[in-house]
């Protein structure tokens, strides 16, 4: 009777070993921007590859920076670097160059982007174009009488503890457009010498009684707004978009200054234990349908300009996608900064201050 036992015991331990337990659902591990992980197309991908995706979202470039280079990269495959730390990430090994050939929507994305040497090294191209756009000037429409034009409407008296400012570099480079340290060549934001930052350190000093807040994620200045604790911010079209879904009176404009803004990269991290999956997933993210899928979640301008087709003549003028080279014109994108140590130098003792 033991012996019949054992040998059924034996077999229930065999089928749960080769059978019984499901094999595990393969899964991707994703750092990127807010936005870029929702659930209205990654859920079409995770279907079609049985697989599941889980996102972190990062606030800032140095934030992806620090946390690849902190040792947490293997925690990683796909990230999204903007055009300030694209190319370091391509040139420094953290990420894998990319199999074209596996990506049949490459020669869709625009020229002018997939053309720029931001994430090519070697011969060989480490991160797809995904989308494109600035950081403009956000403000409660209630609260004035007429569209602000400028970057200078931030330290207006009468706006005392009601703007908010983004906690990353693009605060002194708006600060540094204020004072015309981009004439003539925008390009020059990005190589100030001492003497300018401390000029730009100043002027963020000054704006400091009118900050209510400095935001790190989009979901906090959009509370501010909601909350109307703020009336105008340095903000993403992300947020134009979230307040406009629930009626909230905002506006966007890029201010008279011009503003900078950003190219975003989809990568893959030279950790990353499923590489082909993730190659996959970047195919699907960079064609035409996702695109328009993605800008209407986000606001943000397509790196796949065919994604148009599937938008209405008011949502392509919008994304000033029939006029790009003149709306590119009027934004300054982010560049790598050789001495980014001293600007973060800078910004924390502008946020230390009291």
């Amino acid at each position: 009777m033991k012996k019949i036992l054992i040998i059924a015991s034996l077999a229930v331990l065999f089928a749960f070993a080769s059978g019984g337990c499901k094999k595990q659902t393969p899964s991707l591990a994703l750092l990127v921007w807010e936005g870029y992980a929702d659930p209205s197309y990654v859920r079409v991908f995770e279907e079609a590859h049985n697989c599941k995706i889980n996102a972190s979202y990062m606030g800032s470039s140095d934030e992806l920076v620090a946390k690849l280079r902190g040792g947490s990269a293997s925690n990683y495959d796909v990230i999204s670097p903007s055009s300030d730390v694209a190319t370091m990430i391509a040139s420094s090994g953290l990420a894998v160059p990319l199999d074209l050939s596996k990506l049949p929507s490459f020669t869709q994305l625009s020229e002018r982007l997939r053309s720029l040497p931001l994430v090519r090294t070697n011969g060989s191209v480490y991160g797809v174009p995904f989308t494109w756009g600035p950081n403009p000037l956000l403000y409660d429409t209630k609260a004035f009488a007429t569209a602000p034009d400028s970057w200078a409407l931030l330290w207006e008296p009468k706006l005392k503890g009601k703007i908010s400012v983004w906690d990353e570099l693009s605060t002194l480079y708006m600060a540094a457009q204020v004072l015309g340290y981009d004439k003539p060549d925008p390009s020059h934001l990005y190589h100030l010498s001492d003497a300018e930052l401390e000029n730009v350190k100043k002027k963020l000093l000054a704006l400091k009684p009118n900050i209510r807040k400095i935001w790190t994620t989009g979901g906090e200045l959009t509370n501010l707004f909601e909350n109307h604790e703020v009336v105008a911010a340095m903000g993403w079209p992300l947020m134009t978009n979230q307040l406009r879904k629930v009626n909230f009176p905002i506006g966007e404009t890029i201010p008279k200054e011009n503003t900078t803004g950003w190219i975003d990269h989809l990568m893959i991290t030279a950790a990353s234990e499923h590489k082909e999956l993730a190659t996959q997933f970047l195919a699907y993210m960079i064609e035409a349908k996702t695109q328009k899928a993605v800008t209407d979640v986000t606001g943000y301008d397509p790196a796949n300009p065919q994604a148009g087709q599937f938008m209405t003549a008011e949502q392509r003028k919008s994304l000033h996608l029939d006029n790009a080279d003149e709306y590119m014109a009027r934004i300054y994108f982010w560049q790598q900064v050789p001495r980014r140590d001293k600007y973060n130098e800078i910004w924390n003792e502008v946020k230390a201050a009291q």
